[in-house]
């Protein structure tokens, strides 16, 4: 694999993929944007998004960049341009941090700082405790507490799969009506990868080992989730928390202060 930069004049577009395989064979889809010698941020999306739609599009990959940092994403699997399994076995929560890993070492990343949004936040928090070494500071932004995806009703959307049938839990028609906003979303591969994180052995971020390195949890203040990311923070030594103000899960990417407040954090160390 060749990494190469996009160039800092044309933040707005993709650049072309460069492909990485997981150990199981899954084709990931990677981007990096920035000087190839500066520091470099991780950024990993949510749940039914891309690269594009979480970073490029909200303007985090152009403030990176200004601020002096080699930017390095992924379309996790099962989104955007990765490759997109339908078994529900491919998408434990282990393997998604895997994957994170897996990119950092095609790389030749040693040592990086990382940013999650919503299921980006809820891998981070594996990929931080895993690798204290390697994540210096990490953002974890809408971060979910308890078992990833467990409001979205998975009969329902295999029920409107097979024939149409409309969806009456409104949850889970956000869920789909977000999934089907972005090109080349696969919505049978994503009840495919709720199914996978449910059955996950380690579903839950567990307070009680949570990462030791200093992270910055931030959670819109008309986020459901929002105490339960508290509580998360609360519990992590070096945790800190910032309530991104008037916003709810699906629009805190784009928040200004949002972007502020993890630059600042990021700066510190």
């Amino acid at each position: 694999m060749d990494a190469v930069a996009a160039p800092l004049s044309d933040l707005t577009s993709m650049p072309a993929p460069q492909q990485v395989y997981a150990a199981d064979g899954t084709r990931l889809a990677t981007y990096t944007w920035g000087e190839l010698d500066a520091p470099v941020v991780v950024i990993v999306h949510g749940f039914a998004s891309s690269a594009r739609d979480t970073w490029v599009l909200t303007g985090w990959v152009r403030e990176l960049t200004r601020a002096g940092y080699r930017v390095l994403a992924l379309d996790q699997r099962g989104h955007g341009l990765s490759e997109k399994p339908h078994q529900p076995e491919a998408y434990g929560i282990r393997t998604l941090a895997t994957d994170v890993e897996t990119v950092m070492d095609t790389y030749l990343v040693d040592e990086a700082l990382y940013v999650g949004y919503s299921l980006g936040a809820r891998v981070g928090w594996e990929v931080v405790r895993d690798l204290p070494h390697r994540i210096r500071r990490a953002v974890l932004g809408g971060v979910p507490d308890g078992i990833p995806l467990a409001r979205l009703n998975l009969e329902q959307v295999r029920t409107y799969l097979a024939d149409g049938t409309p969806v009456a839990d409104t949850t889970t028609q956000n869920y789909i009506t977000l999934t089907e906003r972005v090109p080349g979303n696969d919505l049978g591969a994503l009840v495919a990868l709720a199914e996978g994180l449910r059955s996950s052995r380690t579903i839950d971020p567990d307070p009680s080992h949570a990462p030791a390195g200093p992270i910055l949890f931030a959670t819109g203040s008309k986020d459901g989730i929002i105490e339960g990311s508290r509580a998360l923070a609360s519990a992590a030594p070096q945790g800190r928390f910032f309530e991104i103000p008037d916003r709810h899960h699906f629009n805190a990417p784009g928040s200004r202060a949002f972007k502020e407040a993890a630059l600042g954090f990021l700066s510190e160390g």
